[in-house]
């Protein structure tokens, strides 16, 4: 999974800022990177992500959920979108990422956003005489 940082909670909000130029320059590369990995059957899933003003935290409690709205103060960085892919090698990976980072920002400015990369891990073989316990 490949997560992309669209800066803090100001770097968000500086986006209004930006020209549709420059906001639909964005977005057809984005676009255009998203159907080159879909045709070539590496892009699994993706989607851009609402800003944080629209985020929220939940966490159990014990009369029910708790949620506290965002943005948070305490967030440093703002997550934009992800891909998920599957592809054949590191180098493949590497390529893509430096790819999504190369995201034209105001003016077609390359903006080198981070893109942290997370292998998604797959449950363990399990033996079913193990899970009887478990199982009701």
């Amino acid at each position: 999974m490949l997560v992309s940082y669209g800066g803090n909670q100001e770097d968000w909000e500086g986006l209004a800022a930006w020209s549709d130029e420059d906001m639909h320059r964005m977005i057809g590369y984005m676009r255009d990177l998203d159907a080159e990995l879909r045709a070539s059957g590496e892009l699994l899933q993706s989607e851009g992500l609402s800003g944080p003003a629209r985020a929220f935290v939940v966490r159990g409690g014990e009369s029910g959920p708790v949620v506290v709205d965002g943005p948070f103060a305490e967030s440093k960085e703002v997550i934009a979108g992800y891909w998920v892919v599957d592809v054949a090698s590191q180098e493949r990976l590497l390529e893509i990422a430096q790819r999504a980072s190369a995201c034209p920002g105001p003016g077609g400015t390359v903006l080198n956003q981070p893109i942290e990369v997370h292998p998604i891990m797959s449950a363990p073989d399990v033996d079913p005489e193990t899970l009887a316990p478990y199982q009701k």
